[in-house]
């Protein structure tokens, strides 16, 4: 199964490009008319902010896909045009791309869990909840409800967290200077489009679709990882086609929604080979019989599985809190 994945990670130059055209293309355009229309109407400026963030989206799937290799067949083409997605979705690329490459290697390993890699794909076990004590237990399920965790906190980490090497040891040396450097060249950017066009209207339109941007992938990749049937096993029974198919879902969206996110839905492929371009991943899945038994998610679905926090060892499935509750 992998060695017929791996036949679909070759980039098509005319794709890789087409797509760059109707992401940057479509984001710089909906901005542009949200300025436009800022003294036409503020409501359809606000109103257009969903579809910015649609493309910003789109524009941060090619540069997930550039930091595993895999929009180019060039690792340096790869690198800048990673580099300048960047800047548009306020999320450092080299310190970005080695964690995620860890996120790869560790994800639903019971035994790898505290690396500080994933804060969405995280859990713990329905046992190790239950050890806390009443004050950690109040804060683990304040930080972890669906309006702190994929309504409140996607923004910080996209506007604040992420300006600064918070999380990063020392000796990344060339990941901390990059994150200074891109919170530089991103300041510079709104600074001068700041006096070009006004602060205001930069902090309304920049700000609103950025925010719904950051809001909608969070939600994207937490619920890719959690769900009632996803698994998570211990190191020495991990495998990585296994957490591929079982612990990794495949998120079935409207075909709109499927574009604007790249194709992310079909994450169990993306995790069978993360070298496959984003705009591969259906033909893929669709070509491989054995990828036709895993039970797709539907996005009813992926709204119930943001409850699902806690991996219950016993019953071999996620829970919610009060079902642990309710169980013991």
């Amino acid at each position: 199964m992998r060695r017929a994945a791996a036949q679909y990670r070759t980039p098509s130059f005319t794709r890789s490009l087409s797509q760059i055209a109707s992401s940057f293309g479509g984001f710089f355009a909906v901005c542009a008319a949200m300025y436009a229309l800022w003294d036409v109407s503020f409501a359809i400026t606000l109103a257009l902010s969903p579809l910015a963030a649609g493309f910003l989206l789109r524009v941060f799937v090619i540069q997930h896909d550039c930091g595993h290799r895999a929009f180019f067949r060039s690792a340096r083409a790869n690198n800048i045009l990673g580099f300048a997605c960047s800047l548009l979705t306020l999320t450092p690329y080299t310190a970005w791309r080695r964690q995620h490459a860890a996120h790869h290697g560790i994800w639903n390993d019971l035994d790898r869990r505290q690396t500080g890699v994933d804060l969405y794909a995280n859990c713990l076990t329905v046992a190790e909840y239950r050890a806390l004590n009443g004050r950690q237990r109040f804060w683990h399920r304040f930080t972890r409800h669906p309006l702190i965790a994929n309504l409140i906190l996607p923004p910080f980490v996209f506007l604040l967290f992420y300006r600064f090497p918070i999380d990063m040891p020392k000796s990344w040396r060339v990941e901390r200077r990059q994150v200074h450097l891109t919170t530089l060249l991103i300041f510079a950017g709104l600074a001068s489009l700041g006096l070009l066009l006004g602060y205001a209207h930069v902090a309304v339109v920049q700000f609103s679709a950025m925010a719904l941007a950051a809001i909608i992938g969070a939600w994207l990749f937490s619920v890719q990882h959690r769900g009632e049937q996803t698994e998570w096993n211990h190191h020495d029974t991990w495998d990585a086609s296994r957490a591929a198919l079982q612990s990794s879902n495949f998120l079935r969206l409207p075909r709109v929604l499927q574009w604007f996110t790249g194709n992310i839905g079909f994450h169990h492929v993306h995790h069978l080979n993360s070298q496959i371009p984003n705009y591969r991943l259906q033909e893929c899945h669709e070509a491989i019989a054995e990828l036709h038994n895993v039970r797709p998610m539907s996005l009813r679905d992926g709204f119930t599985a943001m409850r699902m926090t806690l991996w219950d060892e016993d019953r071999g499935r996620m829970v919610t809190f009060h079902d642990a509750a309710v169980s013991h």
